[in-house]
């Protein structure tokens, strides 16, 4: 069957890998110039199955309702005279609800162990590298009554089968021995030994080649300009690349993966997915001295900020902006993810020369990614994962490749339908 798969981000290229590995024809298009250049371009590398809570959760209102007027939030509103906006908005408190969250945290952790068991299976089967270490992930914290509601959140994530474990600070240290120049700060942490971390860029970048090498082809520098659709099937998407030049590409299925510009691409055929762009910030930078810069992921949970070693650079990412398109850096909250991270290691990197950069995370109200089958028979969605694509990206890849083969994926999860 040939299939057109729209998006070469990660979520789209390893959508791409699994569908050529069922003997599927497979053709992947992008407005950019190479694999992996949008959102999972530089993000924070973690494959984080066991802090994989939703955003959206009882805590969550008043919280941003204290940030509101912080240009430096974690999670910032800026609201705007957009319907579409003020619609997730809603959407996004009723998830806030305490059977919505729990509910939604089901779906993602399963969703997210099926994943990284993928993505454990392909590294094995295929050597892919990408700058990748499986040392868990440490999640501290600088707030004694967050770490409490933490080490709650831990008992239930046990209960879901994560290895989520509570530690004192000379626990933690003794895990990741660059806090010990941030020891006072610390009141507790959480520990996932089998979480791990990677460069998601370098990831797609590679795995792309893979595919393109068993079959598959990738047509960057073409702009997506609608699906073209007739009596409950798409016929064609239409494309421009070149001077201008447009046609119209024609498949047996085809995959709408485009991350947050997947609605501006469905609304037109009637299709509204309730995704919304979760702007993103990230720093990378040389490590300077590589003993006093982490190795093992971490989270800063009062910062909401994650810390990721990527080979001889350090990466911090973090920060969500809810307004808009723009992918316009906003100075202040770049330079908060520095020097908050210059604070508690200041020995580690060379916080100088960071690189900065932005990225729009799709997101769903709930946090729980659209994933399967529309109301046209030929059209599926691999969208939706906000700040989750990277760990939930191989196994979302390779349960809608089963999908489109007629098969039933390995995971217990709430697939879209007809």
């Amino acid at each position: 069957m040939k299939v057109l798969v729209l998006g070469a981000g990660v979520i789209g290229v390893s959508t791409a890998w699994y569908l050529t590995q069922h003997g599927h024809e497979v053709t992947v298009v992008d407005r950019r110039e190479g694999a992996g250049l949008e959102t999972s371009f530089a993000n924070g590398g973690q494959i984080s199955v066991c802090h994989a809570e939703p955003w959206a959760n009882p805590g969550a209102p008043g919280k941003i309702l204290q940030w509101l007027w912080r240009d430096d939030a974690p999670l910032l509103f800026r609201l705007r005279m957009d319907p579409h906006q003020w619609s997730w908005g809603i959407r996004f408190l009723a998830e806030c609800l305490p059977g919505r969250t729990r509910a939604n945290i089901g779906e993602i952790v399963r969703l997210s162990l099926f994943s990284r068991a993928s993505l454990q299976e392909l590294r094995a089967a295929t050597g892919i590298q990408y700058d990748q270490l499986a040392l868990g992930i440490l999640h501290y914290y600088t707030e004694r009554e967050e770490f409490d509601r933490a080490a709650g959140a831990a008992s239930i994530m046990r209960k879901y089968g994560l290895d989520r474990d509570v530690k004192s600070v000379d626990e933690a240290v003794k895990i990741e021995p660059a806090l010990a120049s941030a020891r006072d700060r610390i009141v507790g942490a959480t520990y996932t030994s089998s979480d791990e971390s990677g460069d998601a860029h370098l990831f797609t970048a590679r795995l792309a080649k893979m595919a393109a090498e068993k079959g598959a082809r990738f047509l960057y520098g073409r702009t997506i300009l609608r699906i073209v659709a007739r009596a409950g099937e798409v016929e064609g998407i239409a494309v421009r690349h070149g001077e201008g030049i447009d046609e119209v590409m024609k498949a047996d299925a085809y995959v709408v993966a485009l991350g947050s510009y997947s609605p501006l691409l469905t609304r037109p055929i009637g299709i509204g997915l309730a995704v919304y762009p979760a702007k993103g910030y990230s720093a990378s930078l040389p490590i300077r001295d590589a003993s006093k810069a982490p190795r093992v992921s971490l989270t800063d949970d009062a910062a909401k900020i994650v810390i990721t070693r990527l080979g001889d650079r350090m990466r911090i990412a973090g920060t969500a902006e809810l307004s808009g398109y723009s992918t316009e850096l906003n100075t202040v909250r770049c330079e908060a993810l520095t020097r908050r991270v210059g604070e508690m290691f200041p020995d580690a990197g060379d916080y100088g020369n960071a690189e900065f950069w932005t990225g729009l995370r799709p997101s769903t109200p709930s946090n729980v990614p659209l994933i399967g089958a529309t109301r046209y028979r030929n059209l599926y969605l691999n969208t939706g994962h906000g700040t989750l694509g990277w760990t939930m990206a191989a196994g979302s890849g390779r349960a809608l490749a089963d999908i489109i083969s007629g098969r039933k994926p390995d995971v217990d999860f709430r697939f879209t339908s007809r």
